[in-house]
């Protein structure tokens, strides 16, 4: 293909940094491997200075002279000097190489743990022999699997072969160090025991094993310096002296000079070790041989593919200047596309409108505009394509959105047909409740009322997934208790539900109060259905000024954060409809509704247990309330009391509902008390004044009851003035007369707690202030449509008892 013009260029560049990356790691291993060598025969030499020390120290326990102090002592020194090469060694070894090996870590920790041994060997009378050279003998194996590890990945078998020898002539010296000492112990203790012949017999097979290693591996000019170590009048001696030891019988006295033993062996060790740094010195050669060879092949290699980059870089520089301009163009496009012409469309789509869009013709108009393809080639095909999947992706999202649209209506449809049955439901369940004194029935009757509630509700809930409102229409603000207590009303466990402290002299908007009440009703539900069936649910509702906080807490197991911050991200943005919408109904509904009021919702563990449910109204859904107007009152009515708070436009000052409903009475009768899940509030309730009193007309068979403001009103539809006596009068003395009396106030009525009500603008004189002109207000057009769903549906409610009375 013609744009693949660059594929060569990109293949030498592939090529030549996997040859140069392999020769760069082949060099930094080389320079490496060095290092670890080096390492590796200073800790030989190392090993080397502590079997020297191990073999003084086991010397200054059994005998314990002066000289063998100072014997020791010049030990030390030169073990320390020792120490101190592996440990300017052991710095400089790279990270990440036989650096990680856990053996590394366990040398340190012993090299810091030598000088409390030396205290011990100096200082303790009747120090344990064994213990110090086993001691002695876990550092030194410790060096001596450093000097086998260091050949871990060499790939070069000469100088693998090569530090594999050194590391058997290591294994020699200890095996004979060891044997030193078994032989030293065998000498103090006056006999030979079997574990010290079995100590001895396992260091000399160690020699022979060691030795035969060394010899497998060694190269033949190394196998001449082993001869000659080998040999001698040195040599001689001490295998007369290894005869010896090896004739003597368990239980015997092991006839034996110590110092002559000791001089001997020690004699062996040096020309080991001797032998050992010439091996060493020869396998450090090879290694840097080596590096400098492959770091040489490194160069020329570089070289090289610098060469070929150069040249293909000529050669396809001019064509893929065009392709790259191209392709640049065309990328433009596609983020123009993908990041500002196509999230613009799924916006648009996103309004309620959208239900009558064409997706089809939407997509084809939406591709015109989307990519200028220019040319036949592979890149104009990319640009075709890329057309074809921005087609699809508008359709599709038309299609989702026309989908979304239409579940919405089905739900609306739904919801409201379902509600004006609810609502007969309800208002058979009114008429039958009216004339039923059975309490047991009366109770039954309750539970139906408040089962066809909550059925309200859920088709209440289904409005708001079909981005409708669910208010009917008020004119009245509702104090926050009645709406506290008008959506505890809507639960089914609504007496497990306990109003804390809530602050009265803040109202809820009118056109707000059905969707707080149905939003504080879902966080109740929740409450109560999570928690242990003995618990209760509590709720706090304080004004702070500009907001009002609501927190619903509960007595549950709690949520787990990361669930918690699941729930907490659904009500911030709740999700569009879906089957898992439906099925998380109640959060979903909430989230809807606190995004339409602009409110909060938020979890949060509580203090001990449970969860709670913070809700935050803000100061365009709350109304402030005259004093009057949230006073407390003596008793708190039933609940079917705080379903007529949202069900009439009308609400009283304050309404607390806790228990069943009470039971109709005749009048005159005395109603049966009714359970208050209330706290102490009702202690500290004020009175009010009488709502009822008894009828002029009653009679003593059927005593009835009026309201009071019947009696009051009464007069105003009474003609028993007289009409000719003030036709004289003008506008002017209308005015002297309303002046005369702002000095008297005239009481209008009184609030339900008993104070005097007076009627605004009394005393405004005619004429002396204009009245406002009130300016055209703009109506909303989902409130407007949610009005007349509601005044439908509080006609198909009402039609009933019309037909039936």
């Amino acid at each position: 293909m013609r744009l693949i013009v660059a594929a060569p260029l990109v293949a030498v560049m592939g090529f030549a940094g996997l040859a140069l990356t392999e020769s760069a790691r082949q060099t930094a291993r080389a320079s490496d491997l060095g290092q670890l060598a080096q390492l590796g025969a200073e800790a030989g030499g190392l090993a080397h200075r502590l079997q020297y020390e191990r073999i003084v120290a086991a010397d200054l326990l059994t005998r314990g002279a002066p000289d063998q102090q100072d014997a020791f002592a010049d030990a030390t020194t030169a073990t320390d000097a020792a120490v101190a090469g592996y440990r300017r060694q052991r710095a400089r070894v790279p990270v990440g190489a036989a650096a990680e090996q856990a053996v590394l870590p366990r040398i340190d920790a012993a090299l810091a743990n030598l000088a409390p041994l030396r205290a011990q060997v100096r200082t303790a009378e009747r120090a344990s022999v064994s213990a110090m050279t086993f001691s002695y003998r876990i550092v030194i194996a410790d060096l001596l699997g450093l000097r086998e590890s260091v050949t871990l990945g060499v790939v070069e078998p000469r100088i693998a072969d090569g530090i594999r020898a050194s590391a058997a002539l290591s294994t020699v010296a200890e095996a004979v160090g060891q044997q030193q000492v078994a032989v030293l112990r065998a000498v103090t203790a006056g006999q030979l025991t079997p574990a010290l012949q079995q100590d001895i017999t396992a260091a000399r097979t160690g020699v022979t094993e060691a030795s035969l290693a060394f010899q497998a591996l060694a190269r033949p000019a190394w196998q001449g310096w082993w001869e000659q170590a080998g040999s001698g009048e040195n040599a001689l001696r001490l295998q007369r002296l290894l005869d010896q030891v090896a004739r003597t019988a368990v239980g015997d006295r092991l006839e034996l000079d110590l110092g002559t033993w000791l001089t001997a062996t020690q004699q062996w060790a040096v020309r080991l070790a001797e032998l050992r740094l010439r091996v060493d010195g020869a396998v450090l050669d090879d290694i840097r041989a080596a590096h400098a060879d492959q770091r040489r092949r490194t160069v020329v290699e570089a070289a090289a593919a610098l060469l070929a980059l150069l040249l293909t870089a000529f050669v396809t520089w001019a064509v893929a200047r065009q392709i790259t301009r191209r392709l640049r163009r065309l990328r433009d496009a596609a983020n123009a596309v993908a990041f500002e012409r196509l999230p613009q469309v799924v916006a648009r789509l996103q309004e309620p409108d959208s239900a009558s869009v064409d997706p089809d013709d939407l997509a084809r108009r939406q591709a015109v505009d989307a990519l200028e393809v220019s040319g036949d080639d592979e890149i104009g095909e990319v640009g075709q394509a890329f057309n074809a999947v921005h087609r699809a992706a508008v359709r599709t999202a038309a299609e989702q959105a026309v989908m979304r649209a239409n579940t919405a209506e089905i739900f609306i449809h739904l919801s409201r047909r379902e509600q004006r049955l609810v609502d007969a439901v309800l208002a058979q369940v009114d008429r039958v409740e009216r004339d039923e004194t059975d309490p047991d029935r009366l109770h039954q009757l309750y539970a139906l009322d408040n089962l066809a509630t909550r059925m309200g509700r859920i088709n209440a809930s289904l409005l708001v997934l079909g981005g409708v409102g669910v208010g009917r229409v008020r004119h009245h603000d509702v104090p926050l208790p009645q709406v506290l207590q008008a959506a505890q009303s809507q639960i089914e466990h609504y007496a497990r539900i306990r109003l804390g402290l809530v602050d009265g002299d803040v109202a809820v908007a009118a056109e707000s109060v059905d969707e707080v009440v149905h939003l504080l009703a879902e966080l109740m539900e929740n409450a109560t259905g999570y928690s242990p069936p003995a618990t209760e649910a509590w709720v706090t509702g304080r004004s702070l000024g500009d907001r009002v906080i609501v927190q619903i807490s509960d007595e549950g197991v709690g949520l787990p954060p990361h669930r918690r911050q699941q729930l907490n991200d659904l009500l911030a943005q709740p999700p569009a409809i879906d089957v898992a919408t439906v099925r998380a109904m109640g959060l979903v509904v909430v989230g809807q509704l606190a995004t339409r009021l602009g409110a909060a919702v938020q979890l949060r563990s509580g203090p001990r247990r449970g969860t709670i449910a913070e809700v935050t109204l803000p100061a365009a859904l709350l109304r402030p309330l005259p004093p009057e107007e949230f006073l407390l009152t003596p008793e708190r009515p039933s609940r079917r009391a705080a379903r007529a708070t949202v069900a009439s436009p009308v609400v009283p000052a304050t309404v607390v509902p806790a228990g069943p409903r009470p039971a109709v009475v005749p009048a005159g009768a005395r109603p049966a008390p009714q359970p208050w899940a209330g706290g102490p509030a009702a202690d500290r309730a004020l009175p009010v004044a009488p709502v009822f009193q008894p009828a002029s007309s009653a009679t003593a068979d059927a005593p009835t009851e009026e309201l009071i403001i019947f009696d009051q009103v009464n007069h105003w539809f009474q003609a028993d003035r007289p009409g000719d006596d003030a036709s004289w009068a003008g506008p002017a003395d209308d005015a002297w007369r309303t002046a005369a009396r702002a000095d008297e106030p005239r009481v209008a009525g009184t609030t339900t707690s008993g104070l005097p009500r007076r009627q605004p603008q009394e005393h405004l004189v005619p004429g002396g202030v204009p009245a406002p002109r009130q300016a055209t207000e703009h109506r909303d057009p989902a409130r407007v449509a949610t009005a007349m769903a509601a005044y439908a549906r509080g006609v198909a409610g009402r039609r009933t008892n019309l037909i039936t009375n």
